[in-house]
């Protein structure tokens, strides 16, 4: 005897291929929800562990520009101090020049010869003016200037005859190069 099943297999079967698919599908999604929400949560803790660590480096930045701030304000002060200084130092050793120049000077004039009536300064050069008896004297006068360890050259700039209390004598202005340091 032939056995005939009326009961539809096929529909049981596709009803469980069916629900079988539902659950891998819903299997899937759900896997993927966690993995997309794995991947959410670790990007955050990263996001945020990075705001933090840019936080800090900000505020040692500013700790660090405020300290290059003050080396910056330091070493401005050094260079103010090391000019004054040099300054200083200049004018100590420069400060008895003028003194051996003017000994210099006084010891180079012919005695009973030679007067000078002004002494000037304008930079390197020395200006002299003075009367001599006559032009040996303002001759002789310059060789002693240019002897001295304080001048390099002496000129000559003006020469003139004149009188003075009924004596002829000769006026002159000199120009000397001074040796400087």
């Amino acid at each position: 005897m032939i056995k005939v099943n009326l009961l539809p297999y096929w529909e049981e079967k596709k009803k469980a291929g069916i629900k079988r698919q539902i659950f891998i599908l819903s299997l899937s999604f759900s896997l993927f929800l966690i993995i997309i929400a794995s991947v959410h949560i670790y990007m955050v803790l990263g996001i945020n562990s990075l705001e933090k660590r840019v936080k800090n480096a900000e505020v040692r930045l500013k700790k660090l520009t405020q300290i290059t701030g003050d080396v910056e304000k330091f070493k401005k002060d050094k260079a103010i101090v090391m000019k004054k200084l040099k300054v200083i130092t200049d004018l100590e050793h420069n400060r008895k020049d003028p003194l051996y120049l003017l000994l210099e000077v006084a010891n180079g004039i012919p005695q009973g010869k030679i007067w000078l009536t002004s002494i000037s300064e304008k930079g390197d050069a020395l200006y002299l003016t003075g009367i001599a008896m006559d032009n040996s004297a303002i001759a002789l006068f310059m060789i002693n200037l240019k002897m001295s360890a304080y001048i390099n050259s002496v000129d000559l700039i003006t020469s003139s005859l004149a009188t003075v209390s009924n004596t002829k004598v000769m006026n002159f202005t000199l120009s000397c190069a001074l040796r400087r340091g």
